[in-house]
């Protein structure tokens, strides 16, 4: 075993909590901008939460909510201006009640996830849902729509398990320009405040439905993708904590066959998965060197290598899974929820001087990605599918950078009453995929991820997870949500002068234009959809063309493929 060091606080002042910047846990935003604030706040209390409310109020300055990791990838946490200020809820991380013969809990919103869960086990109760990654908060999770998997139940939104929300927003002068809101699930204004993308106001409180303690059985299965189209429909209904993984250039597909059992179930397994432990940093550095030689020299064939190699030692190692929380001997793997539901170990350990670190720590050479994570509904999840690996059987080897990094996740997610939730039953996609470190720097295969990205989007309707994402998948995304309108006027009856609003908040809401940045090179980072060769990497032998079989798509072509598919043709 060794140690970590824990991520940094993301938000570092050039004096005390003045003169701030803050970024994401990947130290950078998609548009790679530097977010500059005037002042952090580190509230301890609700009334010091309002205090700070009420003086922004007062001053008209503008709010954004840091959290202890700063997951979401988007720029929900940068304010307006330099004079913008941030309150970070990294001191509001209380467990304020548990009441077992209810079973609900109220924390503070800076409570993490593991914390969620490792006190409701010892109160003998189990949130049934979450996110797979437990260094998110409670306030976090409900401001993005994080979910885990599920069609079960009450569904697998984090949201789904709230009972109430306290949240502190702007006031006029006689109530002393902050006024706390209390929202049970009997008030309408809680499905605006379910997934408020921070623009309501500070979540303080949160109050979660919760269930006995249970157990769980696990089996990861490997089998052909053949029948993956017609499988990915009905699998999670038939499991309650179903989810695939799915490999296209190596055309399998891993289902997890997860079910409740028996809490008499022989089995104390456990969940620390791989990709979120603590790693030495030299090892890091050299698989993240591997991957950018390849990149520069094009070398398909050695990622493909890697990946295999990748997906291979997850495989046995049954991904970081054990039997009794030290050893893997075989399936199933039978643990109680807590133990099984979530992990994250790199946060756990003291500081050793980076000698260990999360693999996507910004602090060392190690993983720097993007990741496209888009809802698709049920119906048209079989055709999605179909086209992806129609571009698989075009150019098998594009895949292989997806299997670097564990393939396509799909995790079933149960319709929500939140009006920027899940309207249907759908399964996300979630994808990460090799970024460079100079943004100019096209990737190997550009147009293939390019292109399954717009399938996604415009194709077939799908709507972004709106803690993930480059800027692409958020054009018009507003506009498929139909109860956008009931959103947007919680939002004005809330923070009228829109103080916890920003730039980017108004343009995903679609208050504003400015989504799109059209600028040179910007299809590949993801700000605008290439129109012009410009927008993609020309002098590289990137240009803008139709995609392969989506022909509504613009993606940045290299010169060679345009050249290969036209001798194919003849």
């Amino acid at each position: 075993m060794v140690s970590c060091s824990p991520p940094e606080n993301p938000i570092k002042c050039s004096s005390k909590n003045s003169n701030c910047t803050i970024t994401n846990s990947l130290g950078a935003f998609p548009d790679r901008t530097v977010c500059k604030v005037a002042n952090v706040f580190y509230p301890t209390t609700e009334q010091e939460l309002i205090s700070v409310v009420a003086m922004a109020t007062m001053n008209k300055n503008k709010v954004k909510v840091a959290t202890r990791y700063s997951h979401s990838i988007p720029k929900l946490v940068c304010p307006d201006g330099q004079d913008g200020l941030l309150i970070s809820t990294l001191n509001l991380n209380h467990t304020l009640k548990i009441d077992v013969s209810t079973m609900t809990m109220t924390v503070e919103s800076g409570v993490t996830l593991r914390d969620v869960i490792q006190q409701a086990a010892k109160a003998g109760l189990a949130l049934p849902s979450s996110p797979y990654w437990w260094g998110l908060t409670v306030g976090g999770l409900i401001s993005t729509g994080a979910h885990g998997s599920t069609l079960w139940g009450n569904g697998s939104y984090f949201h789904d398990y709230v009972e109430q929300i306290r949240i502190v927003t702007p006031a006029g002068p006689e109530e002393g320009y902050a006024r706390v809101r209390t929202l049970d699930n009997n008030h309408p204004d809680i499905k605006a405040a379910k997934v408020s993308l921070g623009v309501l106001g500070v979540i303080s409180q949160v109050t979660l439905k919760l269930q006995p303690l249970f157990k769980r059985s696990i089996t990861f299965s490997r089998t052909n993708d053949s029948d993956l189209a017609t499988q990915a429909t009905t699998f999670g209904n038939a499991h309650e904590f179903a989810d695939i993984t799915w490999y296209p250039n190596q055309r399998k597909a891993i289902y997890r066959f997860d079910d409740r059992v028996s809490s008499n179930a022989s089995g104390n397994g456990l969940n620390d998965f791989t990709g979120f432990r603590s790693t030495l940093s030299p090892v890091l550095a050299l698989i993240r060197s591997l991957e950018e030689n390849q990149e520069s020299t094009n070398d398909a064939n050695g990622k493909c290598i890697s990946a295999k190699l990748t997906t291979l030692t997850l495989r046995i190692s049954a991904f970081g899974y054990t039997n009794d929380g030290s050893f893997f001997t075989g399936y199933p793997i039978v643990g109680f929820q807590n133990r099984l539901q979530a992990s994250g170990t790199c946060l756990d350990s003291p500081n050793d001087g980076q000698i260990t670190a999360c693999p996507w720590d910004p602090r060392v050479k190690g993983q720097f990605y993007h990741q496209t994570a888009i809802n698709i509904v049920l119906s048209k999840v079989k055709n999605f599918i179909e086209d992806i690996q129609k571009l698989r059987d075009l150019e098998p080897t594009a895949f292989c950078g997806l299997e670097l990094h564990n393939g396509i996740l799909m995790r079933y997610i149960k319709a929500s009453n939140a009006y920027l939730g899940r309207q249907e039953d759908s399964v996300d996609f979630d994808i990460t995929y090799y970024r460079s470190k100079n943004a100019s720097t096209p990737r190997l295969f550009e147009d293939i991820l390019e292109e399954i990205e717009q399938l996604a989007v415009f194709k077939y309707g799908g709507i972004p997870h709106w803690g993930k994402n480059r800027n692409v998948a958020f054009v018009g995304a507003i506009n498929k949500y139909v109860n956008a309108g009931e959103f947007l006027k919680v939002k004005q009856m809330y923070d009228p002068s829109g103080i916890f609003s920003s730039e980017w908040t108004d343009q995903v809401l679609g208050l504003k234009g400015g989504l799109t940045i059209v600028k040179k090179g910007c299809a590949l980072e993801g700000l605008c959809k290439c129109s012009e060769d410009i927008h993609c990497a020309p002098e590289e032998g990137y240009v803008c063309r139709p995609g392969r079989i989506y022909k509504d798509a613009r993606v940045c072509t290299h010169l060679s493929t345009i050249q290969n598919l036209a001798i194919q043709s003849m």
